[in-house]
């Protein structure tokens, strides 16, 4: 088939809808499959190029100077007599497409695609609906957001958060009604965005896990040159934790929970694997607290050597309230890490408490401090929830959500040749 992927975020970017788009893309083309991207343009001009067997097409885009581009580092802050500016303004900022449509057009004119699949409602994803329903071409789309993941960096008072959520809910279904066939990650997701509103909702839907390359991710020892590559002891407990650090992402109770934990557990290091705008004030934090050299910030890494860090760890801890699925939580399971996570989002589909983890209360540092002890001090524990792990890994393995997605794409077709005989 000829598939095209729509997405607002892309390779070499990090995080869910970039890792999730560009793993479908490249599996597909493995298959056989001819896979084109539309993605906004990384230079800010028009540009096509063929990457891992994908054709990736980048449209036009600008900088949105208030949130980084999550591939370029984000600097410090400024000071001004002695005191920390916020970060306003971003060198290098997230990348949009803002008016995409002619060049969506062109591009679809030329590839003409037998389905369209769109991640994100964003310009780009709408226009490519709106072009693939024109045109009678299949549309699936995968909901990867949830109202709260926008809403809650916002900071929003309840009284304002409410009613907002229930317009973004009700925006995200309206554009899900407008496809062929509709994905999430997780039962959950479904359950909260469209079940749980009692309305009849005529497209198909499923649950399809956003999948992990599990060869990629395996048990073993990492590689003693990691360590010292990045200033890790050796021998001591490691606790793991990779993902943006923005502040919807919660790390600094992480690091609270962390400090509870080094009462029983003195000789523990936090390894921070991520960047993001909350980095600067994290690193403050533990200073504060006094953590020093046991909590080491990483930055933004890359595989190679982002598979040997997960490895190095022995448990893994989110706080996140807001995840559909959660990437990060599937390779460490996959990397045969007992989880810690908070009870929230989809998580539970993933971090099965008392099984190959535990899930806290969101918010709660104690029980999360608790929960990283109970695992590291007790050895037969931990090695039976990195077992349960990587069985449930195998669950969310990239080859099954491939074989999934194409069967999708196939019967939909055939009910769109259905429809054009008739």
């Amino acid at each position: 088939m000829k598939i095209v992927i729509a997405t607002a975020v892309y390779y070499p970017m990090i995080n869910g809808v970039a890792v999730f788009s560009h793993n479908l893309a490249v599996g597909l083309a493995k298959r056989g499959h001819e896979v084109m991207v539309i993605c906004p343009s990384q230079t800010g001009k028009n540009y096509s190029r063929m990457e891992d067997g994908v054709k990736v097409q980048r449209l036009k885009s600008i900088d949105i100077k208030i949130y980084p581009d999550q591939i370029n580092g984000v600097p410090p802050k400024k000071h001004f007599l002695g005191v920390d500016l916020p970060h306003l303004y971003y060198k290098n900022g997230l990348k949009v497409s803002v008016f995409p449509a002619r060049e969506v057009r062109k591009a679809l004119d030329g590839f003409k695609p037998d389905v369209v699949h769109v991640q994100v409602s964003d310009p780009i994803g709408l226009s490519v609906v709106s072009y693939a329903r024109k045109k009678g071409i299949p549309i699936v789309t995968t909901e990867h957001n949830q109202p709260e993941v926008i809403t809650e960096p916002l900071k929003l008072p309840g009284a304002v958060r409410k009613p907002v959520n229930a317009l973004l809910s009700a925006y995200f279904r309206n554009r899900q009604s407008k496809s062929d066939f509709v994905t999430m990650p997780t039962k959950q997701a479904i359950d909260n965005l469209i079940l749980s509103h009692g309305k009849e909702f005529k497209v198909p839907v499923a649950a399809i896990s956003n999948g992990v390359d599990l060869s990629n991710f395996k048990p073993s020892k990492a590689s003693p040159e990691i360590y010292d590559k990045y200033g890790i002891s050796k021998n001591v407990p490691i606790v793991l934790y990779v993902g943006r650090i923005d502040p919807e992402k919660k790390v600094g109770l992480v690091i609270e929970a962390f400090k509870k934990a080094r009462k029983d557990l003195p000789t523990a290091e936090l390894v921070v694997v991520g960047d993001g705008v909350d980095k600067m004030r994290l690193q403050k934090l533990a200073a504060d607290l006094s953590l020093g050299s046991s909590v080491k910030f990483l930055g933004r890494v890359m595989p190679p050597d982002l598979y040997e860090l997960y490895r190095i760890g022995d448990v893994f801890v989110t706080a996140s309230e807001i995840e559909t699925q959660g990437i990060v939580l599937i390779e460490a399971a996959a990397t045969g890490l007992p989880l810690v996570a908070v009870d929230a989002g989809a998580v539970a589909e993933i971090c099965v408490d008392g099984v190959n983890g535990y899930l806290c209360q969101p918010g709660d540092i104690n029980e999360m401090g608790e929960a990283l002890v109970r695992i590291l001090s007790n050895q037969k524990n931990r090695q039976k929830m990195a077992k349960e792990s990587i069985l449930l890994a195998q669950n969310h393995d990239l080859e099954r959500t491939l074989d999934k997605f194409i069967n999708i794409y196939k019967k939909i077709q055939n009910k769109s040749h259905e429809k054009g005989d008739s």
